[in-house]
């Protein structure tokens, strides 16, 4: 099975590595990936400027691509130019920070996904609900191996956003959430 990983957190976010680390020995994994941070940047594509792609390599071995553009540009470019055939599977993340309520009107993480299931291409948004001490470590056999690989879970005509628990050992149910409400108190 063919499996194309994103994120919004640029293609050097441990989340982003510690999902390849999971997935790399049983499947075919792909990598495009913004080259920086494009948190919270939505659904935008690049009408105006160039797409850059670079070669990444971690430790002189090829990690993937990155990209100058937005995660919904990495999508486009890795289905349509970069890869020979099109991925089974897109997974976006793993997301710093929950995807939840309006946020995923804003997410990179999320519209990703979304750019994924508008090219038919069953997909999802892997996010971790907390952003201080991330513990990236997967358990093994939990997250992405268990259903959304098996595409019973998935079908390309949406883009379900799935949650992983902030602490090691935590019950790990898969989560899927309908976009609601959150307001923010205070200053932002």
């Amino acid at each position: 099975m063919r499996v194309l990983l994103t994120n919004d957190d640029g293609i050097h976010a441990a989340g982003l590595k510690a999902l390849y680390q999971e997935l790399k020995s049983d499947f075919e994994v792909h990598i495009v990936a913004p080259d920086s941070e494009m948190s919270a940047v939505g659904h935008a594509i690049t009408l105006t400027s160039p797409l850059r792609v670079q070669e990444v390599y971690r430790n002189g071995n090829f990690f993937g691509y990155g990209v100058k553009g937005t995660p919904a540009d990495c999508v486009k470019i890795a289905v349509q130019e970069l890869l020979e055939t099109a991925p089974d599977v897109i997974l976006s993340g793993i997301n710093l920070g929950a995807n939840v309520g309006v946020n995923v009107l804003y997410s990179g993480t999320v519209s990703a996904a979304t750019e994924g299931a508008f090219l038919g291409i069953p997909s999802a948004a892997v996010s971790l609900d907390t952003r201080t001490h991330p513990d990236f470590v997967l358990p093994p056999g939990s997250a992405e191996r268990s259903s959304a690989l098996s595409g019973k879970r998935l079908e390309a005509k949406n883009g379900p956003e799935r949650e992983h628990p902030a602490f090691p050992g935590k019950d790990m149910r898969r989560l899927f959430y309908r976009a609601g409400r959150r307001e923010i108190q205070g200053e932002v």
